[in-house]
């Protein structure tokens, strides 16, 4: 069977589904979005992208 060791080392297996991201220029930040609906569901504070959540363009 697979592990995914080492536990609590900061890496995803795997991409993050039915979300996307794309850069906010007003603010500076990076926001996630709900491919579905659409809609915004969160916000970077560190100006750094998600991670494992797809960019859009």
């Amino acid at each position: 069977m697979a592990t995914n060791r080492p536990a609590g080392d900061g890496h995803r297996n795997g991409a993050v589904r039915k979300r996307s991201q794309t850069f906010n220029p007003q603010t500076e930040r990076w926001v996630k979005r709900d491919t579905e609906t659409g809609r915004f569901m969160d916000q970077k504070s560190d100006g750094k992208p998600f991670k494992g959540v797809r960019k859009e363009r």
